[in-house]
């Protein structure tokens, strides 16, 4: 079941969310810098965001479709019959780029942990010796104290990494890539929903 709050914001159709988007030109999708072919060329940011952030807001087995929104005299376009394949690949690939920022994090992690490992291993055997040689002397106990605490700080950068920088990087990627097998409809202007502004100050078509 879909929460109420969310439901009462979207629109749904055969069981599908629908993300929903009103444009008055099909180059308002993409980002108009980009010099990529069109099929090639990249979302607008506030595009992805809003697309990427609805898929988030709902439970992970929420079954979504886009839904865009051209003048009647755009929809037969070639064009506005590439959009779903350009949006398509856009999503594809952050999913790649996801997975490239996993392993390099990963790779990082592995390397920093190493590092953190012989830091701290090598800490605690002198901040013991000196413990064991020195035991009445203040300032060898301190050295030995400054010395088991630098190795524990050493170990945070992996600890880090391994348990909180990874796993958005992974949530991420599985949002781009269920939008990435999302269906895609392209459909002229709603007759009886109110005008909504125009993209990328995006909002979702009210119910009516």
């Amino acid at each position: 079941m879909i929460d109420n709050a969310l439901d009462s914001l979207y629109h749904t159709e055969d069981g599908y969310v629908l993300i929903e988007m009103k444009l008055f030109s099909v180059m308002q999708l993409f980002n108009s810098f980009d010099p990529a072919p069109f099929r090639e060329k990249e979302l607008d940011n506030e595009a992805e965001a809003y697309i990427a952030d609805t898929v988030k807001d709902f439970p992970p087995h929420t079954r979504f479709r886009i839904v865009i929104y051209l003048p009647n005299g755009m929809i037969d376009t070639r064009d506005a019959r590439e959009v779903p394949e350009a949006v398509i690949s856009h999503f594809r690939y952050r999913a790649l780029m996801q997975m490239r920022k996993f392993r390099e994090r990963y790779v990082e992690g592995q390397f920093k942990l190493i590092v953190g490992l012989s830091s701290l291993t090598l800490a605690t055997v002198v901040s013991l010796t000196l413990a064991h040689y020195f035991p009445e002397n203040t300032a060898a106990q301190l050295i030995a104290s400054a010395l088991e605490i630098t190795g524990w700080v050493a170990m945070w950068e992996p600890i880090s990494i391994f348990l909180y920088q990874l796993w958005p990087l992974v949530k991420q990627r599985k949002i781009y890539e269920k939008i990435g097998r999302m269906e895609i409809f392209l459909r002229p202007y709603p007759k009886s929903a109110p005008q909504v502004p125009e993209f990328p100050s995006q909002v979702i078509l009210p119910k009516v």
